[in-house]
């Protein structure tokens, strides 16, 4: 009796040994990168969409810009490293919800209604709406007279609600890419475009030089956000804290004076 009393015995405690065992290796998985203890992952999935100039855009096969290096440089300060998936705007909201991509960064507005949705960073770029119209256009010069007009914007853009919600009469129409928005201006399937101040300036500044030019003022001034998939806090803090870090040791003003060709405006 005594010899089976004891091998009963021997058999809990071996089996309670080796149940604390797997305990302590499933919890290493999640502490080495698996991200499931709600930690830090060794590798993150990056949407953004490369027809941004000077943003994110593709030259000579290689993805560049000002939020491409920018991102690339946070992601070396906190250490992880980065999947880029490029994808149309408006298909980046979407996948951040579904987890199909962790971070986003494309020169996306922080709004009210986008923050329901999903999580963002600290600013990183003040923007605002500029409006460009053809060269030989007299007739508009502010917001005012866009009443009426066919409008050419990105879909899915902060510019095309602004549109619809602030320009009576007016008709927003929404393409997919901003070689599509300038080209329906210069052929004159819309009157003027509405978008993102730095994008306009540039394209302007460059392709555009001898078709369009800008009109009026800055309109509706919006801070730009890295956007995070939500219930990721520990990537929020860490992105932040390496924002700070990039903008206190210069590397975030010398980003920024090589793409916009100025030091960046003081907070």
């Amino acid at each position: 009796m005594k010899k089976k009393k004891w091998r009963h015995l021997g058999l809990i405690l071996f089996s309670a040994f080796l149940i604390a065992g797997l305990a302590a290796c499933g919890g290493g998985e999640g502490s080495n990168g698996s991200g499931d203890d709600g930690g830090l992952k060794d590798k993150y999935t990056v949407a953004t969409d490369t027809g941004f100039v000077p943003f994110e855009f593709k030259k000579n096969g290689e993805y560049t810009g000002f939020d491409i290096e920018l991102i690339r440089a946070i992601a070396d300060e906190v250490g992880f490293e980065i999947d880029l998936a490029p994808t149309n705007f408006d298909g980046i909201i979407p996948g951040l919800q579904t987890g199909k991509f962790d971070i986003a960064i494309a020169g996306i507005g922080i709004t009210e209604e986008r923050a329901k949705k999903i999580d963002y960073s600290d600013p990183y770029y003040k923007s605002g709406l500029r409006i460009g119209v053809p060269k030989d256009n007299t007739s508009i010069k502010s917001l005012e007279d866009l009443e009426g007009k066919t409008i050419a914007t990105r879909l899915g853009s902060t510019s095309a609600a602004f549109i619809k919600e602030n320009i009576e009469g007016a008709t927003a129409n929404e393409y997919q890419q901003m070689s599509q928005v300038y080209l329906a201006v210069e052929n004159g399937s819309a009157d003027a475009v509405l978008y993102d101040a730095p994008n306009v300036a540039y394209y302007i500044k460059t392709e555009g030089s001898d078709k369009l030019k800008m009109v009026g003022e800055l309109y509706k001034a919006e801070n730009y956000g890295i956007a995070i998939s939500k219930g990721q806090d520990e990537l929020v803090k860490a992105i932040n804290d390496a924002l700070a870090t990039l903008k206190e040791n210069g590397t975030y003003a010398e980003i920024y004076k090589e793409w916009f060709g100025e030091a960046p405006p003081k907070e």
